[in-house]
């Protein structure tokens, strides 16, 4: 490395983005024996660590086995009262570490990864500045590989006074230090029934205004109706077809008036706008390597950006827009540093050597958990998708509340399990759970739909009795009929 000050500093491997995915793309390299630097503006972590993963599901966990104990008998009298909204808050502040990123600045330490604060933009071919914060430059270069790991930030609609009335996004929905007396939620997607989940149980009034009529059209339908079902049982007010047209605020921290179309109106101390994502790709010095900036990064199965010359530049994670979930992305990231590394050394990129494989999981195997109650869980292809695709299949339904461990589980059970069987490769192309502690059934599906296991097969995996998990054999007596 050249220390010269107006030198740039060379590494095998620059990483813009110090996430939990450009955290695995430099474990990731930096283990194949490449230098390898981390460029971060924010906080080492990222948005999975202090705003989004962790910060929420300490606020979820809580609610959820309120909701399980509340229909527990030996538990339903203890817990009939309100859930201690400032200890969930306070568990929430240590599950961020009071938004403090010493612990994994310590990590990149001890993978011997280095780290630069700034602001980093592409220069051109293998070179990235930084803007410190201190205000100085830091010129960077790459022998090899530079991966773009900037992930996404919330996508707010355009509409008259919302930047006026200063509205959450899921950064505010998942560090607000109070509970405010009534929220509204625009939005039906996973942040939308998530948030209104988590500060229902905390104590807020939550009216969740969805535009379309369905929360969650990413999964079955069955799904997002039995979220609504939980979550007017749990006390809010959803609203389909309420398509949000004016917003404005009563004075500095006044009542907020939400208008919707048609003339009814909303009144709100806060509203949360979960209305998607979008890439975080602005001002990432695109337009120095021939790309539009904002946009979202088209890469191949190695994650190798398309349109773009040399083989050097990757994109990772959420900013690729394969699949917007952290696990994803960290699976996504374990496939770049391996590529990478392969490159860097003159070795074959294939599928078939361990480690070595190009990306194919986030296709048709991708799994995702909402917790709401009660729980989603899904992997792969729902009903409709298999048929869009032109798949000759077999869906099987199943109550959950029939199988004997869910019964134990809490009194008045309600769920509800789907699989989806290619007829022709026989095997599953998808997996279904909707109910209270189903999360932890949805790797036993991921599994058998990513490694396409005969259903001949699955019929030799016994579970256990009594867990909710036998709805395995359940699915699968009503398969073979």
């Amino acid at each position: 490395m050249n220390d010269a000050p107006d030198a740039p500093r060379t590494y095998d491997v620059i990483v813009i983005g110090a996430g939990p995915v450009g955290e695995n793309v430099a474990d990731r390299t930096r283990a194949a024996g490449l230098s390898t630097v981390v460029v971060e503006s924010e906080l080492v972590g990222g948005e999975c660590s202090y705003w989004a993963c962790m910060p929420s599901k300490a606020l979820l966990r809580p609610a959820l086995a309120h909701a399980d104990a509340r229909k527990l008998p030996g538990l339903s009298r203890a817990a009939q009262g309100p859930l201690d909204a400032a200890a969930v808050l306070a568990r929430r502040d240590d599950f961020t570490s009071h938004w403090k990123d010493d612990g994994q600045v310590d990590w990149l330490r001890s993978v011997d990864v280095e780290l630069v604060r700034g602001h980093g933009r592409l220069a051109g071919e293998r070179r990235v500045e930084v803007d410190t914060p201190d205000g100085g430059t830091v010129r960077l270069e790459a022998r090899h590989a530079v991966a773009v790991c900037t992930g996404t930030t919330a996508a707010l609609p355009p509409m008259p006074g919302l930047d006026d009335i200063h509205p959450w996004t899921s950064r505010e929905a998942t560090s607000a230090k109070e509970v405010p007396g009534r929220l509204a939620v625009v939005g039906g997607g996973v942040v939308a029934v998530e948030m209104a989940t988590a500060w229902q149980a905390l104590g807020s009034q939550v009216t969740l205004l969805v535009r379309g009529n369905a929360l969650l059209d990413r999964v079955e339908p069955f799904a997002g109706e039995m979220v609504a079902d939980g979550l007017r049982e749990a006390g809010v007010d959803v609203r389909f077809g309420a398509n949000v047209s004016l917003v404005e605020r009563d004075g500095a921290a006044g009542e907020v008036r939400i208008g919707l179309e048609g003339g009814a109106r909303v009144a709100a101390d806060e509203v949360l706008f979960a209305t998607g994502r979008a890439p975080h790709t602005g001002d990432v010095g695109l337009e120095t390597v021939g790309l539009k900036p904002g946009g979202w990064l088209p890469v191949d199965d190695t994650l190798l950006v398309t349109g773009v010359d040399g083989g050097w530049l990757y994109a990772v994670g959420d900013v690729n827009h394969r699949v917007l979930l952290t696990h994803e992305g960290k699976y996504q990231a374990r496939i770049a540093g391996a590529v990478i590394a392969a490159r860097a050394k003159g070795e074959p990129v294939d599928d078939a050597a361990w480690g070595r494989h190009v990306a194919t999981a986030d296709h048709a195997a991708v799994p995702q958990v909402v917790f709401t109650d009660p729980e989603v869980a899904a992997v792969g292809l729902s009903a409709a998708e298999a048929e869009q695709a032109g798949l000759r299949t077999k869906v099987v339904d199943y109550d959950l509340a029939q199988v004997a461990g869910a019964s134990l589980y809490r009194d008045g059970y309600r769920g509800r399990a789907r699989m989806v069987v290619d007829l022709d490769r026989g095997h599953l192309v998808g997996v279904t759970f909707v109910g209270p502690g189903v999360g932890e059934l949805l790797h036993s599906a991921t599994v058998a739909v990513a490694a396409e296991v005969p259903m001949e097969r699955l019929w030799h995996a016994v579970p256990s009795y009594p867990t909710i998990s036998e709805i395995w054999l359940r699915l699968l007596e009503a398969y073979r009929g």
